[in-house]
């Protein structure tokens, strides 16, 4: 049985920019072992052609493309590689290349993520309002959105009003609780429901009200005139006969 000599990719050389494949890194390290200038500048300018041919279609327009290029090619040769590049292209080390200031996020809610930055807001909010009927109405508000976020993230267990509770005087730091005597969270999340469909049912049935009294009257009117004809003609007949 012969043996076969069979390379594996694990014994191969560390691919530095995957996005261009092993073959383009082998081309450029056999360019640095070329003698010739002439012959060298050229194969390596067919090899960044080349890249940019396997490169996406609408970043060979891009002014800073070319030179991205260019400089992928020194790194992959190590910063062995005599040649020229073209003018205006900078060869730049990943060291020395300016490196944008890294960007600040908004502060989001570290705790219970799951009924989000929203119901942080609210709680805030209800916090800074002043003690009466309208503060309570609020926070009841807010418990029963709380709840419904917190159903919609789990669906698989019960959520119940105490666990609700609970996380409403944690998020406040004690500040907010509901006061005794409040409805189901449940039912004030359904109740709210039916009030939004109420106000569209009657925003939208004040016209077809009005629209078939309207028609109603036209066609008691009509119906009053064909009353009339049909009298008429008929007492006429009759004095005919």
């Amino acid at each position: 049985m012969n043996n076969l000599d069979i390379e594996y990719n694990t014994e191969r050389p560390h691919i530095r920019f995957p996005e261009y494949g092993r073959s383009i890194q082998e081309m450029i390290q056999h360019a640095i072992t070329l003698e010739s200038p002439q012959k060298r500048q050229k194969t390596v300018e067919s090899i960044v052609g080349l890249m940019i041919q396997l490169g996406p279609q609408g970043n060979r327009n891009m002014d800073d493309y070319r030179e991205k290029l260019w400089n992928h090619v020194f790194a992959l040769a190590n910063y062995e590689l005599d040649v020229t590049p073209p003018p205006g292209i900078i060869i730049r080390k990943e060291e020395d290349r300016p490196k944008p200031e890294p960007l600040g996020y908004l502060n989001s809610a570290t705790r219970m993520r799951h009924y989000g930055n929203s119901v942080h807001a609210l709680i805030q909010k209800a916090i800074e309002m002043p003690d009466g009927p309208k503060k309570e109405g609020f926070v009841e508000v807010i418990a029963s959105y709380m709840k419904l976020a917190y159903k919609t993230w789990n669906k698989e267990h019960y959520v119940s009003d105490d666990i609700v509770k609970e996380d409403l005087e944690i998020l406040s730091n004690g500040q907010l609780s509901l006061h005794e005597g409040h409805d189901s969270l449940d039912k004030l999340a359904a109740g709210a429901g039916k009030l939004d469909n109420r106000n569209r049912s009657n925003n939208g049935g004040g016209h077809n009200s009005g629209g078939s009294r309207r028609r109603g009257g036209r066609n008691r009117g009509g119906g009053g005139r064909n009353t009339g004809n049909n009298s008429g003609g008929n007492s006429g007949r009759r004095r005919k006969r």
